[in-house]
């Protein structure tokens, strides 16, 4: 793969959503910084993404409850060469070049576009921080130059039944996208790759800078757009550009392509869930494309006691450093790091982020429960869905979230709420 002209692209990483529909575990941190799979942050799946790419400049534009974001990036991704001019870069909110916030995905680019100016790039791609999926951006810059575009946009086949979620593109023969349709209840429209799907955007968009410079520059004199790439510019660009879909090729090494948006609780859980099949839909185990993280140093994962009864086991789980499984019993779940499950406790399908302590003599299925949250005693969650949504957060599929400030009810810990990420 030429990879030359990755060291003329800016990577530009939006992650100042506020992840609303992430309630409650985005009330006290950036969408990005949510705990997945044990190990590792939302954000690491799309830096694993660029730096296995070879794409080493890159902006991440912050602006809700960055601190344990903050803090991640310094910590885990100070990976790059700055002497060779290659940085993983936070940018908050400045304000140069307007009063406002970020007012939609295009103003927070032309809000630091004095940035992406002082790097002088060739290309600007811009990506999402909330995404699960593995694509080598090498070959997207390698068709967006062979076809002379000025913007490419990355596309996935998805069922014309669920066109309502997503931007549909109109693709001809050559790739060459012609219209859009922003979340259309249906469409007639089908994939050139597949004429049974539609091609819908991933919010992955690759420009040439002095392309993207002027159409933000339009964008903000313009009272009417809501700033955003998806609804304003993007459709504006076809009749006067030259604009490309980039077919998803998947690096995961699956028979189905896999792309996972964790922007609702529910598809953040199912996400999770995948990674503790036997054979995970989502592949970590692959040495060729590996998902970097920063991980704190803990010891080994431990499972004691082999009494009747009181049995240390996790079955069909991802298990992480530090955890201790105490005479409990753990099927179906996801153990972030020092996590522990005491005695004749029985947790199943369920996601325990960092530093929970669950008690004896407890019940839990179908949870998210979130860092620092200790489980008193004898509690059970999952079984009663009137008795948890009196103490709890519980989603309309039944997903129960357990959050720091639970402690309201009776009977439980208060925790510490500057306990750093």
């Amino acid at each position: 793969m030429n990879v030359s002209g990755m060291k003329d692209t800016l990577g530009v990483l939006l992650a100042g959503g506020a992840g609303e529909r992430l309630y409650p575990l985005t009330r006290d941190r950036a969408k990005p910084a949510v705990t997945f799979g044990g190990n590792y942050r939302i954000i690491d799946i799309t830096l694993s993404n660029c730096v296995n790419s070879d794409l080493r400049r890159v902006y991440i534009l912050t602006q809700y409850k960055a601190l344990s974001l903050n803090r991640h990036i310094r910590e885990g991704w100070n990976i790059v060469a700055r002497e060779m001019g290659e940085f993983v870069e936070i940018l908050p909110p400045m304000k140069r070049v307007s009063e406002n916030w970020y007012m939609g995905t295009a103003d927070a680019v032309y809000q630091n576009i004095y940035s992406i100016g002082s790097e002088q790039p060739k290309h600007v791609l811009i990506l999402s921080g909330d995404h699960i999926y593995k694509m080598d951006y090498r070959k997207m810059l390698q068709q967006h130059n062979d076809c002379g575009s000025d913007i490419t946009l990355a596309t996935l086949l998805m069922d014309p039944a669920e066109c309502s979620r997503f931007g549909v593109v109109e693709v001809d023969g050559d790739s060459r996208i012609t219209g859009f349709q922003e979340k259309p209840e249906r469409t007639n429209l089908r994939s050139p790759y597949n004429p049974s799907m539609v091609s819908v955007s991933m919010g992955i968009y690759l420009f040439n800078t002095d392309v993207l410079i002027p159409v933000l520059l339009k964008d903000a004199e313009d009272p009417s757009s809501s700033h955003d790439f998806g609804k304003d510019i993007l459709p504006k660009m076809v009749d006067e550009y030259r604009v490309y879909a980039y077919n998803f090729e998947d690096e995961n090494k699956k028979k189905a392509f896999y792309w996972r948006d964790v922007g609702t609780l529910e598809a953040y859980y199912e996400a999770n869930m995948d990674m503790v099949a036997v054979s995970p839909v989502f592949n970590l185990y692959d040495a060729d494309w590996p998902i970097r993280t920063h991980q704190r140093q803990y010891p080994p994962a431990k499972f004691v006691f082999a009494e009747t009864g009181r049995t240390g086991t996790a079955l069909d789980s991802i298990v992480s450093a530090g955890c201790i499984v105490s005479g409990g019993s753990v099927k179906g779940c996801i153990l972030s790091p020092n996590v522990r499950v005491n005695s004749y406790t029985e947790v199943e399908d369920s996601i325990l982020f960092q530093e929970v302590d669950i008690g004896r003599h407890c019940k839990i299925r179908k949870a998210i429960i979130d860092r620092d949250v200790h489980i008193p005693e004898g509690t059970t969650i999952g079984y009663d869905v009137a008795a948890d949504k009196a103490r709890y957060f519980v989603t309309e599929t039944g997903i129960t979230v357990v959050t720091r400030d639970y402690s309201l009810f009776e009977n439980a810990v208060t925790v510490d709420y500057f306990t750093p990420e």
